[in-house]
């Protein structure tokens, strides 16, 4: 049974909410977003509360009452707080610039990677070194900072390439004479 699917989403203050036919629409401070929750779950807003219950006891319905109760929770933290995720350049040599709709990174290779910047996100470079993407949109803000990761993954022995900030990367030890 889903743990998540039983509590309640609270919506907070300069949010408003409605909610459709299965379609959930949050207006906040930082902008609006949909969702449109699946057929097998029931959604009502009541007393600043969207209750999520799945219509039958099946396990896929079960399994979209969990999922729709999360994606709404995200939906509304993003209108009124935002996401933001922030990666790390670690290596000599590896910096990034934010330069109107570019981000330039010199990662090591031959050429700097141009890397085009969404409109619905926001790129800042706090540092040289140092990546912030934040948004509304949690899975878009989390897809766009693993495409940026992906250039150059850090490597087990130097621990080189670009990473989230505060991740552990396992260090392998070097070859021995």
């Amino acid at each position: 049974m889903s743990r998540v699917g039983k509590y309640p989403v609270t919506v907070p203050a300069g949010v408003t909410v409605t909610v459709k036919d299965n379609v959930v629409t949050a207006k906040g401070k930082l902008g609006e977003m949909t969702y449109t929750a699946a057929g097998e779950v029931e959604t009502r807003f009541e007393d600043n509360l969207i209750w999520v219950k799945p219509l039958s006891e099946t396990k896929h319905a079960r399994q979209q009452w969990g999922t729709t109760r999360a994606r709404i929770n995200n939906l509304v933290r993003g209108v009124s707080e935002g996401f933001s995720r922030k990666l790390e350049l670690v290596g000599v040599g590896y910096k990034a610039a934010a330069q109107g709709k570019v981000l330039k990174l010199s990662l090591g290779f031959s050429h700097d990677v141009d890397f085009p910047i969404p409109e619905d996100l926001k790129i800042t470079t706090p540092a040289p070194n140092q990546i912030e993407i934040s948004g509304v949109d949690k899975q878009r803000v989390g897809q766009i900072a693993s495409e940026i990761r992906s250039y150059r993954s850090p490597e087990p022995y130097k621990g080189k390439g670009v990473k989230y900030a505060g991740e552990q990367i396992l260090r392998k030890e070097g070859k021995k004479k």
